[in-house]
């Protein structure tokens, strides 16, 4: 055996490759992109003069106004606000999937009601407010009925569209199978319209987050919208736009547990996620 071989071979050793990003939180990121842009671009303009700093305060002027409300009563209007909402959206929603699974599943049902849901639904929520005040008072009811009002339509009528849309040969193989009424609605029916029944809690979540401002910018001593009339009445816009900033971050937050939900819930379907970038 020859001995020219060298005692010690060096071996390259494996170069270290960067995780890649999960798609995940691409996304957020560039979901990030256009406000970062919008609050380097007003700071800007602001700080240029080209905007009078008492109609709108530059970004950092707000987030010291945020910063200053945290260390103060920002928590209790934002717990007042999240409770009225999360118990208005919780009845709204509840009766919501109630009526639309009876209109739905019935043609004699939707022949009584969808006229009177159809007229009552385009009501304004301003509207509502007087006639809630004269009926319920300035408390809690009266605010809470009306986050439900706003909550109930958007979820009444995408469950109804959904079931039906239904492919009627699914109900048809149902039948063929001898399902019970209570069988066809939790093996066929439940799933299949689980999709709009989705687009109609997020929808219901959104304009139950817009009532609830109705409700608070009139007749109430805390919450966001009290903190909106507020800021409006001491010419404060910095305190505007706090509770409208806090507003929009608590809707994202709430839409952003029912998409999750969603997508656990319905991870069995290959739909079409759009072209272009897999981020």
């Amino acid at each position: 055996m020859s001995n020219d071989l060298p005692a010690r071979i060096a071996l390259p050793l494996p170069r270290r490759q960067n995780r890649p990003l999960n798609p995940l939180w691409r996304r957020r990121l560039k979901g990030l992109a256009l406000p970062l842009l919008i609050v380097i671009a007003l700071e800007i303009i602001v700080r240029v003069g080209w905007l009078p700093s008492y109609q709108m305060p530059a970004p950092s002027e707000v987030f010291v106004t945020l910063t200053e409300q945290a260390e103060g009563a920002l928590w209790k209007h934002i717990g007042a606000s999240l409770i009225r909402v999360l118990i208005g959206f919780a009845i709204g929603a509840s009766l919501a999937l109630v009526f639309a699974a009876w209109v739905g599943l019935s043609r004699e049902a939707e022949a009584y009601l969808e006229p009177t849901f159809a007229a009552l639904r385009s009501i304004p929520s301003l509207a509502w407010v007087p006639l809630l005040l004269l009926w319920l008072g300035i408390d809690e009811t009266s605010k809470i009925v009306l986050i439900a009002i706003g909550a109930f339509f958007p979820v009444y009528v995408n469950v109804v569209a959904a079931i039906r849309n239904i492919d009627r040969k699914l109900v048809e193989v149902g039948h063929i199978y001898g399902f019970s009424r209570l069988q066809l609605v939790r093996r066929i029916l439940l799933p299949a319209a689980l999709p709009g029944l989705f687009t109609g809690l997020r929808s219901g979540m959104s304009l139950a987050w817009m009532f609830l401002v109705a409700a608070e910018l009139i007749a109430a001593t805390k919450g966001l919208g009290y903190l909106l009339s507020d800021g409006r009445e001491t010419s404060r816009p910095d305190i505007v736009l706090a509770a409208i900033i806090v507003l929009a971050l608590l809707g994202k937050l709430s839409d952003g547990l029912l998409a999750t939900l969603e997508r656990r819930w319905l991870a069995w379907r290959d739909t079409f996620a759009g072209q272009g970038s897999k981020d």
